[in-house]
C-alpha cells in the first residue's frame, strides 16, 4: 500500500521533510516537550522552570492581571506568575494533552482546569493552549490562549 501523505508515518518522532522545505523536529524539542508533560501531569510544574527555562525566557498571556504586563520577562518573574497561580487558586481537576509539535523549534500542549478561586469560592473551568518555543535547548518562550467557561 502506498502512502502519499505529506506526513510520515513516524511523525512526532524525529526530523521529517516536507515539500522542498526542510522542517526541524529536534530531539531537544522532543525531549524538553515530554518531560514538560510529564511534570505538569504530576503536579510538578514549577519544575520545568528551572530545569528547561532560558534565564531570559518570556511569558505571555492573553490579558494582564490590573497593574501587570501580559509579559513576564525572567526565571523570577515566571516563578512569580506561579506564585500568584497558586495563592490565588485551588486545583480541583486537570487534564494535560500532548504536546504537539509544530516542526520549527514549538511545540504546544492543551491544559484542561477547573480551579477554585480563594479568594470567592468561585469555581472556574478554563481550556487553554500553552505554545512554548525552544532554542538552544531551552524554552525561551511561552504564550497562552485560553477560554474561560462558566461553571458546570
Amino acid at each position: 500500500m502506498r502512502n502519499d501523505s505529506p506526513i510520515p508515518s513516524d511523525h512526532g518522532k524525529r526530523q521529517w521533510e516536507h515539500s522542498e522545505n526542510v522542517i526541524m523536529h529536534t530531539p531537544d524539542v522532543e525531549r524538553i516537550a515530554q518531560a514538560l508533560v510529564e511534570n505538569c501531569r504530576n503536579d510538578k510544574a514549577r519544575d520545568n522552570i528551572d530545569a528547561f527555562y532560558a534565564d531570559d525566557a518570556v511569558s505571555v498571556e492573553p490579558m494582564a492581571q490590573p497593574g501587570e504586563e501580559r509579559e513576564k520577562k525572567g526565571i523570577a518573574a515566571i516563578h512569580g506568575k506561579h506564585d500568584f497561580w497558586e495563592q490565588a487558586m485551588e486545583p480541583l481537576e486537570d487534564v494535560v494533552e500532548g504536546p504537539f509539535y509544530d516542526g520549527s523549534g514549538r511545540f504546544s500542549v492543551i491544559f484542561k482546569f477547573k480551579v477554585k478561586e480563594r479568594a470567592s469560592g468561585e469555581i472556574i473551568a478554563m481550556d487553554e493552549v500553552a505554545l512554548y518555543t525552544v532554542k538552544n535547548g531551552k524554552i525561551v518562550r511561552e504564550e497562552f490562549f485560553y477560554d474561560l467557561q462558566p461553571p458546570s
